[in-house]
């Protein structure tokens, strides 16, 4: 009886203590516009891989931001880092991906993840 009682303080005892996350990527077309870029030819290379990255935390399920919010960051991030003000280049591909961790409900830290490739026209 004595070692059920231990078995199971140590099987408690790791459940508590170790840490659980989830993960998702969603892959969605974030150019909603009226422009029009065919892919099919040999017009452009691959030019750089961005991403940008926002976490926030939550205590008790309190505090922080939303994630619509959390996701803007993100997003704004990765735009700096592209860099598409000179020469004919853009976006594609553009992945997002979300993480949960922590000891639900105390302690809550989430990351939202968005990259993409740069690409350049050539002609």
């Amino acid at each position: 009886m004595k070692r059920i009682f231990i078995y199971s303080g140590l099987l408690w005892l790791a459940a508590v203590l170790s840490s659980c996350g989830i993960g998702h990527a969603l892959v969605t077309n974030h150019n909603q516009n009226a422009t029009e870029v065919h892919l099919g030819g040999n017009n452009f290379k691959v030019i750089d891989q961005v991403s940008g990255s926002s976490e926030v935390s939550y205590v008790l399920a309190m505090g922080g931001m939303n994630k619509r919010q959390l996701y803007q960051n993100a997003y704004a991030t990765m735009m700096k880092k592209a860099n598409l003000l000179s020469g004919s280049k853009a976006i594609i591909n553009v992945t997002t991906e979300e993480h949960l961790g922590g000891f639900a409900p105390f302690f809550v830290r989430r990351t939202i993840t968005v990259s993409a490739q740069v690409v350049e026209f050539t002609r």
